[in-house]
């Protein structure tokens, strides 16, 4: 009997690779934008390495094995289709250098609102707004962070 996607992206999320669990810390708890990014998550017939469904966008991770896919290349072709974005990193790019490859991720991300100054938030440090103050999203405000 075969397994259901959702068992095998469990079973995936527990053998991740050094560069997917590398690159999950940086993601992870909104950490890259503040989008929220997903780790091995079922879309369709496909497993994805990350995907931030915000911003229709899917990350992999991959190794060796993965160079001129044909399987990989029907894959993004599906995606695309569903209006998904589908960045590929080689598992050497992310161990040796993460920042770089974050910020290109990040180039992916939508604008989001930069918070309240210190000196804006309530009187019991929580950042909802003061009565009478407007804020307005930064076209500049993704990137890490």
């Amino acid at each position: 009997m075969s397994q259901t996607k959702t068992a095998i992206a469990r079973k995936l999320r527990s053998r991740m690779t050094d560069a997917e669990r590398h690159l999950w810390q940086k993601l992870r708890t909104h950490q890259l934008g503040g989008v929220k990014f997903r780790r091995q998550t079922p879309l369709g017939r496909y497993i994805a390495d990350f995907v931030c469904f915000d911003a229709k966008l899917i990350v992999e991770v991959d190794g060796g094995q993965h160079a001129d896919s044909a399987i990989d290349q029907v894959r993004d072709v599906w995606l695309q289709a569903r209006g998904y974005r589908v960045l590929r990193f080689w598992n050497n790019e992310v161990l040796a250098n993460v920042d770089a490859v974050l910020a290109k991720i990040a180039e992916f991300l939508p604008p989001h609102p930069n918070p309240l100054p210190r000196g804006e938030r309530g009187l019991d440090g929580d950042d909802r707004d003061i009565v009478g103050t407007t804020h307005s999203l930064s076209p500049g405000g993704r990137g890490p962070g």
